[in-house]
């Protein structure tokens, strides 16, 4: 223990994405004194700039709206996906917990959400459902923010239009497939963008916050009514361990370290290790390299590693949200791919010019058959997204805009996207064989022209026509790919972070290698292993348990609930 305390605190939150801030606002409203440290310049981590998805099953939102669901149901689902060494214990606390962690936001802060339609990416499944256990946060406008709007990281572009335009996961189905009102939808959004003055003569961000900003801006505006703090550019160096406990941290703040005493918990909150090269050779060896991340850059383990260093145990360290991604020449990070490969008129193949996945499967089921099937013999890695000019004209591709001819298209895009007048000329420049490629298109297309696909059951599953075009039948993830001209892209395996980490139990305290918990330490959100283990359940599937697990923490370090 120190000899003396630079500054003392009730609890310590490392980390600002939307485990720690949940945290941080149960704990401040609970009347503790609370200090969020983020690192970097910008609080929100990897949640803010993501499409801030929630997975909570049988929350009073979906209830209301008359979609039965239960507590029973979603454990044997998440049972039946996740792995063995996932205790019970920790299922029945997210599955139990978590829409009373939802319904507790709802009325101690300004975090409003609403359910969405979402199926589960394995509704055939025993306790799975075919919607409505994602929530997505309101709409916030930047004036409420103030100051801190300056400071929350932006949208990954991924997640905007054009890089910059916000939408509503309700307004980005009607502008995909072109729905009814889709013309008024664009009007309406790109007009608040466009008019938003002076504002728009200054900056390209988009006031209207939605998805992960407009989470995160909530948890801000939550946090700084309940009188919490938030310290920028102030990462851990060490945890301090003293009597048995975990009672502190050494934290590097405008040049000077300071000894942060925690009266209550430490909670680490600080993202994966999915952008640290070393890390990722030793346990991602088949995607070593962080660009194929889409996660923001600043997740390299830091929080993970201090608690290993004070004997804090680990689990499922080989584990990531999976997905096929995009890398574009001079982006730090890769673009995932959710939805583009489920459209009728595409198709995945191996250097081999094979088929070998339904490609309307989940990213992360999708990321996991990449790096299942990669051999010598069939390399996988990476594939090759095939399209015709149909798909090309009627459907977004991360930054592509379908109305706009190639040589619009942004520079980074045209570098790798490859085009060609025939399957001959375009296994040409992609070096695949042009017999086995052809062959390919030819069979899937027999079947497509029928809806049917009897190698990989493609749009079988709610969820695979989840993403189908609602216009093309008999089956809206099939289509033959015909018309000319010929597009190929290559992705890769990325991810959208780690999921395996520090070893955790149903309070969030991190456990020793012997199974008992470390007294003072909690942890929360990608720096601990998933309770869905390997598995992605859903939608939200990572915001959701690391927002719940934030939110028992803290009532198990305040002890409002028992130990």
């Amino acid at each position: 223990m120190p000899d003396a305390w630079d500054v003392e605190t009730d609890v310590l939150v490392l980390g600002s994405g939307a485990a720690a801030l949940t945290a941080a606002v149960t704990a401040a409203a609970s009347g503790a004194r609370v200090i969020v440290a983020e690192k970097s310049d910008q609080y929100g981590g990897t949640s803010a700039t993501s499409g801030g998805v929630i997975w909570i099953p049988a929350t009073q939102q979906a209830l209301a709206g008359g979609h039965a669901d239960s507590p029973e149901e979603a454990f044997q689902y998440i049972r039946a996906l996740a792995d063995a060494n996932v205790p019970d214990a920790r299922i029945w606390a997210f599955v139990r917990r978590g829409r009373e962690m939802v319904a507790w936001l709802e009325a101690h802060s300004a975090v409003r959400m609403r359910a969405h339609p979402y199926a589960d990416y394995h509704p055939e499944m025993p306790g799975g459902k075919s919607g409505w256990r994602s929530l997505e946060a309101l709409p916030l406008h930047a004036s409420e923010l103030g100051a801190d709007f300056a400071t929350l990281r932006p949208p990954s572009p991924a997640v905007q239009f054009m890089g910059r335009v916000s939408w509503t996961l309700e307004e980005t189905g009607i502008l995909l497939f072109r729905l009814p009102g889709w013309r008024l939808t664009a009007l309406t959004i790109f007009g608040n963008y466009f008019l938003d003055l002076p504002h728009r003569l200054h900056s390209r961000l988009d006031r209207r916050m939605t998805l992960g900003n407009a989470l995160l801006g909530r948890l801000k505006l939550s946090l700084n009514r309940a009188g919490g703090q938030l310290w920028l550019r102030a990462p851990l160096t060490q945890l301090i361990r003293s009597d048995a406990r975990i009672s502190g941290a050494l934290i590097e703040r405008e040049g000077r370290t300071l000894r942060v005493a925690a009266r209550r918990a430490v909670l680490l909150a600080t993202g994966g290790f999915e952008r640290n090269a070393a890390m990722r050779a030793q346990y991602l060896p088949q995607s070593p390299e962080p660009r194929w991340s889409g996660s923001q850059t600043n997740n390299v383990g830091e929080g993970l590693l201090a608690a290993t260093r004070i004997g804090a145990a680990t689990l499922n360290m080989d584990s990531a949200w999976w997905g096929t991604s995009m890398s574009l020449p001079g982006e730090e990070r890769a673009r995932l791919m959710a939805f583009e490969r489920a459209l009728p008129g595409a198709i995945i193949v191996n250097q081999n010019g094979e088929r070998y996945m339904n490609e309307a499967a989940s990213y992360h089921v999708a990321g996991q058959e990449m790096l299942r099937h990669d051999t010598p013999q069939a390399r996988t890695i990476p594939s090759f997204m095939v399209f015709d000019a149909t798909w090309r004209k009627s459907y977004p591709l991360g930054p592509l805009i379908p109305d706009l001819p190639d040589w619009l298209q942004p520079k980074n895009l045209r570098a790798v996207l490859m085009r060609a007048d025939s399957w001959e000329q375009l296994a040409a420049k992609t070096q695949l064989p042009p017999e086995r490629l052809k062959a390919t298109v030819t069979r899937f297309n027999a079947h497509a022209r029928s809806g049917t696909d009897p190698d990989f059951r493609r749009g079988e599953s709610a969820y695979d026509r989840y993403y189908g075009d609602p216009k093309v039948t008999p089956n809206p993830t099939l289509r033959a790919l015909e018309r000319p001209p010929f597009y190929a892209l290559p992705v890769y395996p990325g991810d959208i972070g780690t999921n395996g980490g520090l070893a955790t139990n149903e309070h969030a305290q991190v456990l020793e290698s012997a199974g008992a918990p470390i007294a003072g330490l909690y942890a929360c959100g990608n720096v601990a292993a998933s309770v869905m283990g390997h598995s992605y359940p859903a939608a939200g599937a990572t915001l959701g348990p690391g927002m719940t697990f934030g939110y028992l923490a803290m009532r198990h370090a305040l002890g409002m609930d028992a130990a």
